[in-house]
């Protein structure tokens, strides 16, 4: 590109972006490439160019915008590789470009269009977190500061939300003390009642919430501790619902980063968080009992760390918050699970306030174990056998989130004595909100509540007829119904895992648990749902924790699935949806064949028999890598691996065919995890072949070699190298 195509470039750049904007295609594409042809060819001017575009009012927001996101994208990517590429590209210009630059982006934040301020402020904070760690642009935080309070509202709000942003870039070791206290002086007089404009209060609250990590040293001053715990706890109380919903964000955060320091709050936290779960709007309510999920975490790290004792004279750095609270937080937390969603069809993703409380009160059972027990029982008698679903829901809802943390003794006698109620009514209640709560609860009861280390059962020979019987019934129900049953029956055969090879509980009934979870991963409303996952998931459990008894059972499966799976890859011209999916069914279908392979691998009369498919499968998996799908080959890797291991010396005679794809997947720096998967996979193939690798060795050791020096595969690195090493012993 010649100097005087440059100047027209940079001459007509606003036009271009307005083009790469385009609905036209052809228009669109131009604009894209003439883009690109201009920052690889004179990329000082291209940088200029967009930074005086999105500081110029005179233009049009939509270029002004677009100018300022590819002015970012230019300063950061998500792969480490790339973005460190970035960093040195950046420190690499010019100063007096790069002042240039940054004069244009300070400038951006006294526009008087707000989405060119925001842009600007993101673009800042992105410099800053490339230069301050540097020990350059030592002026930025001494500049924006020295007049802030005499700077109009929109750019004094400009200003708050780019700090916010560097504290969200930027380290705090690369912050000097003086100028944190500078910005938190900054945010916190931004956030006082005494500032009228909502719009700085708001970006002044925000930023409070990315510059916690800098106030350490503020939280040790008992004074700035004051200061700033009482303007956060007025900004609850603030009219504006978005500055409310974002001072309880900050409250959350302080829990997690300073829990050591709350105590001479909690009692004002506790009221201010009551009042909002009862009476403020969904958002911030949410945040409210977040505040108190986020205590029951810190709580729980620090016991489980020190022991988990409860003994108010011990020297565990834990203040009990949660244990002194439960008088009035468990009945404030079993009110929200009465405010389910009206609409009975809702997004099963949806995130509520009733989930919100029924995950906290879980987190509380944790915290202190046999202590909640007593109060939420009183709840679930009142309203289990109530008319109104929600009651009957939030009764099921509340027993199911205690089951973890109280101690089996305190909750066996309960779950007992609930049990055939929760099977009654996951058959027979007329709403399936209900219906699915039951089916979750009965799950969390097998998961914590059954197994071969508890002295007392709670499946015994006279109730796992119904138990299954139930189940499997519940599994023909609506998705979400059928797939909760089929995770309550995965902790049901989990819980049998260390019953022995030969005798189990499930022996009778294991024929029909597979061709009932079969079934289920027929049905079509199955893929639309997660329930033809938890159907195979569940499946690949009850198989790995099956008897040798019946071991003929899971070899019938093997042609079964194997027949699935070849029909998925003859699936021909299919949507970009209808492609994930299969997608997705090949990776199921890999998953299960390789715990059957390692059940049946795993003796060697059952070994002997399923080995006759060996070649058809491994003909399968190998079509699997034409998907373009990482899912699949992972578990396509994965399933390899699992019959390399079965097969050991035999497999050999599938290296010359395999071996590609093998290289393939240690060359997949796109995919980390199929890499490191693969890298895995090869380490079970040495295992298996032992001498019989020495022809592959120098490509795999070659490609290894390159991993453990690449950029961008540092997650893989680890297990790369014991790999290798192996590899050079056995060459």
């Amino acid at each position: 590109m010649s100097y005087f195509l440059h100047i027209q470039m940079a001459m007509e750049v606003t036009q271009i972006l307005l083009n790469a904007q385009a609905v036209d295609s052809t228009l669109r594409n131009q604009a894209e490439e003439n883009l690109k042809q201009f920052q690889e060819q004179n990329l000082p001017s291209f940088l200029l160019s967009l930074a005086g575009e999105l500081s110029n009012d005179d233009k049009p927001v939509e270029s002004r915008k677009l100018a300022g996101l590819i002015l970012k994208n230019a300063l950061d990517a998500k792969e480490q590789h790339r973005k460190l590429e970035l960093v040195q590209r950046w420190l690499s210009l010019d100063t007096s470009l790069k002042s240039q630059i940054k004069a244009c982006l300070l400038k951006t934040l006294s526009s008087p269009a707000l989405d060119a301020r925001s842009t600007a402020s993101q673009v800042i904070a992105k410099v800053a977190g490339i230069e301050l760690p540097h020990k350059q642009w030592p002026e930025l935080i001494g500049t924006f500061l020295s007049n802030i309070h005499q700077l109009p509202a929109h750019t004094k709000q400009a200003t708050l939300e780019t700090l916010g942003y560097i504290c969200e870039e930027v380290s705090p070791d690369a912050v000097e003390q003086d100028e944190v206290n500078k910005i938190l002086t900054a945010v916190v007089q931004g956030m006082n009642s005494s500032e009228s404009n909502n719009d700085v209060r708001l970006a002044a609250t925000r930023a409070l919430f990315n510059a916690l990590g800098f106030a350490r040293a503020n939280f040790s001053n008992d004074m700035e501790r004051d200061y700033i715990m009482r303007v956060v706890c007025e900004s609850t109380l603030s009219p504006e619902l978005k500055i409310r919903q974002s001072a309880f964000e900050c409250l959350v955060a302080i829990s997690s980063t300073y829990y050591e320091k709350l105590a001479p709050y909690i009692q004002d936290i506790f009221n201010i968080t009551a009042k909002a779960v009862k009476e403020d709007e969904e958002p911030v309510a949410l945040q409210a009992i977040e505040f108190w999920s986020s205590v029951c975490d810190e709580e729980i790290d620090i016991l489980e760390e020190y022991g988990g004792e409860f003994s108010a004279d011990s020297d565990v750095p834990c203040f009990y918050f949660v244990k002194q609270a439960l008088p009035v937080l468990v009945p404030l937390l079993l009110e929200t699970l009465l405010k389910q969603e009206e609409d009975q069809d809702q997004d099963e993703g949806a995130w509520n306030i009733a989930m919100a409380g029924g995950t906290c009160l879980g987190l509380v059972a944790r915290t202190v174990g046999d202590d909640v027990v007593p109060l939420v029982m009183p709840f679930i008698e009142e309203n289990i056998t109530k008319p109104d679903w929600r009651q009957r829901e939030a009764a099921t809802y509340a027993f199911g989130s205690i089951l973890e943390g109280p101690s089996p003794d305190k909750l066996i006698p309960l779950v007992n004595i609930a049990l055939n109620f929760m099977l009654t009514a996951l058959m027979k209640d007329p709403n399936n909100h209900v219906k699915d709560t039951t089916a979750w609860t009965l799950g969390r009861m097998f998961e914590f509540l059954h197994g071969s280390a508890l002295e007392t059962p709670i499946i015994t020979q006279t109730n796992i007829q119904q138990i299954i019987t139930v189940l499997l019934q519940s599994m023909k129900d609506v998705p979400n119904v059928a797939e909760k049953a089929c995770g309550a029956l995965y902790f049901l055969a989990q819980g049998y895992e260390d019953a022995g090879s030969s005798s189990s509980p499930l022996t009778p009934f294991f024929q029909e648990i597979v061709q009932a979870l079969l079934t289920a991963t027929h049905r079509e409303d199955a893929g639309e749902s997660r329930l033809r996952t938890a159907a195979y998931e569940t499946l690949n459990e009850v198989v790995r924790c099956s008897t040798d008894e019946t071991a003929p059972m899971v070899m019938q499966l093997v042609p079964l699935i194997m027949m699935e799976l070849h029909q998925t890859l003859e699936a021909q011209k299919l949507s970009s949806d209808e492609r994930e999916k299969q997608n997705e069914l090949q990776g199921l279908l890999c998953g299960c064949l390789q715990v059957i392979i390692q059940k049946l691998g795993s003796a060697e009369p059952t070994k002997y028999v399923f080995m006759q498919y060996a070649d058809q499968m491994m003909a399968l998996f190998l079509r699997v890598f034409a998907s373009r799908s990482a899912t699949a080959h992972e578990e396509a890797m994965l399933v390899i691996g699992a019959l390399a291991y079965a097969a050991g010396a035999d497999f050999a005679k599938y290296m010359p065919e395999f071996y590609r794809y093998l290289e393939m997947g240690l060359q997949n720096f796109e995919d980390y995890q199929v890499c490191a998967i693969t890298v895995g996979v090869v380490g079970d193939i040495c295992r298996a072949l032992e001498d019989k690798i020495l022809p592959y060795c120098d490509g795999i050791m070659t490609q290894l070699l390159k991993d453990l020096s690449s950029n961008q595969l540092h997650r893989v690195q680890q297990s790369c190298l014991p790999i290798y090493l192996v590899l050079m012993t056995t060459c």
